[in-house]
């Protein structure tokens, strides 16, 4: 079999995967928070075009995930969904001039929804509600994992059937990566949580000056790594000429 079907594969199962998450989604939500939920879409949507070239790796980084957190945490199922939905659409979208690729879509479309309809599900778990106190903080590391295994385990995947790379060294150069941002932005939501229990939520989202700067920091830093990498290839290059 192919790297072509093996790829193709693997994104219908995806696929099949968040039709499933979604359709729980649908099931399980009640109560709906209709301008909490245009206010969290609105920012993670804007926040998505804030990405960052991950080095050594065919793939970036947006700094919208604090809100998806945030939607996973105070909203429904089916409003985390579509928020992370449309954020990931915005997040993937060519810029000008840029090609279309609806495969590349549909699979970032599709894990994200299946990734936050699973972190919805753990935050929600109905054996936490007899923690007290403990079921917040726990629900909240649950749900970031969920969203971090979620998220970079698919990707590795794709990036090793794609490149023909181990895919457990994709993983790990891509955890080792990103693994730090999803810390700060479980710290992040959990700020939003605090400041909207005493000043209400319209003033805990104004948390967007903080990921600017977030993805300012990022982007140099990962400027200054992949120019390191380049040189190192470049030096390694010349020896072999040599």
């Amino acid at each position: 079999m192919d790297n072509t079907r093996r790829i193709k594969m693997f994104i219908g199962a995806m696929m099949l995967a968040a039709v499933s998450a979604t359709g729980y989604a649908g099931f399980a939500s009640h109560t709906l928070h209709t301008y909490y939920a245009l206010a969290v879409l609105a920012l993670a949507a804007v926040t998505s075009r804030m990405k960052v070239k991950l080095p050594g790796i065919n793939g970036n980084m947006s700094v919208n995930l604090p809100f998806l957190l945030t939607a996973v945490v105070n909203l429904s199922a089916a409003e985390a969904v579509a928020i992370t939905c449309v954020s990931t659409v915005a997040q993937c979208w060519p810029q000008k001039n840029g090609k279309f690729k609806a495969e590349q879509m549909a699979f970032n479309v599709s894990m994200m929804a299946f990734a936050s309809c699973l972190a919805s599900l753990m935050f929600h778990a109905e054996w936490l509600h007899g923690m007290q106190w403990r079921s917040s903080t726990l629900g909240l590391v649950l749900a970031t994992s969920a969203l971090f295994l979620g998220q970079t385990a698919p990707v590795a995947t794709i990036v090793a059937l794609s490149e023909g790379k181990a895919a457990g060294h994709i993983w790990w150069s891509l955890a080792h990566l990103s693994f730090p941002y999803y810390v700060v932005s479980a710290g992040v939501t959990t700020i939003v949580q605090t400041v909207s229990s005493h000043m209400g939520w319209g003033l805990a989202l104004a948390v967007f000056p903080v990921m600017y700067g977030i993805h300012r920091s990022y982007r140099l830093y990962f400027g200054k790594m992949a120019e390191t990498l380049r040189q190192e290839v470049m030096v390694r290059a010349a020896g072999a000429g040599a």
